[in-house]
């Protein structure tokens, strides 16, 4: 059952803006790194003005990770590939997982290891077509690829928990996802962390998106245990504990796309936002903006 408390009333800021649709912040090292999806680049922003390009991406960036020698993995969407990214900022395969995924790869998350685990889309969501659960495919340090899941809602933003634990968000089945990591790398004991109302049951999308009470995105995790979720669909981000428990809500007054916990001292929420996700909206206009709000309880985990 899920019970909500009053929405929290914070001040938002504006850290960037006039991109096109950003995705996958990921705080290393004292700045900032997110992709912005249809300039085909990976900026990093300080927070104090300062914001380089760090990638060119043709093939459409996503999701971002670091192996542990601290090296950049890129996700590039389009071709199917994770990239690395040495020192000097050059790109250079890492994977390529076309033999092993149906549809355009999706968000990524690193563990202590360097392993990857990266989501798929499933099915064609910009051109139209049928909704098709998917899978989650592992990428090992030697770049060799292996699917760890299956039947998968559009597997979307993953934290891995100080526990060990790695939590999905399965966008088209409203919920969060929960997989034990073994030492292997594998993933075991599926179970529910928490469900937002009925999974729908259906293959079209906009019926799909009509019966949402909640569309899970990009995910980062807290001290607490807590999650916070950015809502794809109802303008917010909601701070979750196991079980479905909603613990804060956040409105942007714009859709909220994925979020990420950092700042000096793991207290500031990045929060990715944009007037919508249709990429033919998002392509031609600059609109999308990362906002910033404080809160409580510092950020825990990976990414």
């Amino acid at each position: 059952m899920v019970t909500e408390r009053q929405s929290s009333s914070r001040e938002l800021t504006v850290v960037l803006d006039g991109y096109s649709y950003l995705e996958c912040p990921r705080w290393h090292d004292g700045r900032l790194w997110v992709s912005d999806f249809y300039t085909n680049q990976v900026v990093a922003n300080d927070g104090r003005g300062n914001t380089d390009v760090v990638a060119e991406v043709p093939g459409q960036p996503s999701g971002l990770g670091f192996l542990p020698d601290g090296r950049a993995l890129i996700v590039s969407m389009r071709d199917h590939r994770i990239l690395v990214r040495s020192d000097s900022g050059e790109l250079a395969e890492h994977a390529d997982l076309s033999g092993a995924v149906p549809a355009v790869l999706n968000d990524m998350v690193v563990d202590d290891r360097g392993r990857a685990y990266v989501g798929n889309f499933g099915f064609d969501l910009m051109g139209g077509a049928a909704l098709r659960y998917t899978t989650l495919t592992r990428v090992d340090p030697d770049g060799s690829v292996t699917t760890v899941a299956e039947d998968l809602g559009f597997p979307n933003g993953m934290v891995i928990l100080p526990s060990g634990v790695l939590v999905v968000a399965e966008t088209f089945a409203g919920r969060l996802t929960a997989f034990d990591i073994r030492e292997d790398g594998g993933l075991d004991n599926r179970r529910g962390w928490a469900q937002f109302g009925e999974v729908p049951r259906t293959e079209d999308v906009n019926q799909a998106v009509e019966q949402l009470q909640v569309a899970p995105d990009g995910i980062c995790a807290d001290a607490e245990g807590a999650i916070w979720v950015a809502d794809a669909l109802h303008a917010r981000v909601i701070r979750v504990r196991e079980g479905g428990e909603i613990l804060d809500e956040i409105p942007t007054g714009m859709g909220v796309f994925a979020c990420m916990l950092g700042g000096d001292d793991g207290r500031t929420l990045f929060l990715c936002t944009a007037p919508s996700f249709a990429e033919h909206e998002r392509r031609p206009v600059r609109e999308a903006e990362l906002r910033a709000v404080r809160v409580e309880v510092p950020h825990a985990g990976l990414p």
